[in-house]
């Protein structure tokens, strides 16, 4: 679980950069002529291009940031998995000592 909170906290300064590009805010066409409607869809072209230069410098930090962030959530799994086997033989260990115990307490019983 705390393998999920390290990525978000990784993955998180970065979400409103990605809002922020993906949220269309191009230039709105005003113009009634053809120049004008040209030159707005140049600079709108531009906008564009910028924006995706930007959300490629975005995703690449991002790739950066999970490919760091991967190797800690490897070392978390291999951590959880000893405890769960180390659970699991005490588990083992606890019934073992359980059914010694009925076995003994039924013997002492049937002795009396």
């Amino acid at each position: 679980m705390s393998a999920w909170v390290s990525v978000t906290k990784a993955i998180l300064p970065y979400v409103s950069d990605i809002i922020s590009v993906a949220v269309p805010v191009f230039t709105r066409r005003k113009g009634n002529t053809e120049e004008s409607q040209i030159q707005i869809l140049q600079q709108q072209v531009t906008e564009l291009q910028g924006a995706s230069l930007q959300n490629a410098g975005d995703i690449k930090a991002l790739a950066e940031q999970l490919s760091a962030a991967l190797p800690m959530l490897e070392r978390e799994v291999q951590a959880v998995d000893a405890k769960l086997a180390r659970a699991g033989l005490l588990c083992g260990v606890s019934i073992g000592v359980a059914v010694l115990a009925l076995v003994v307490s039924f013997v002492s019983l049937l002795s009396k």
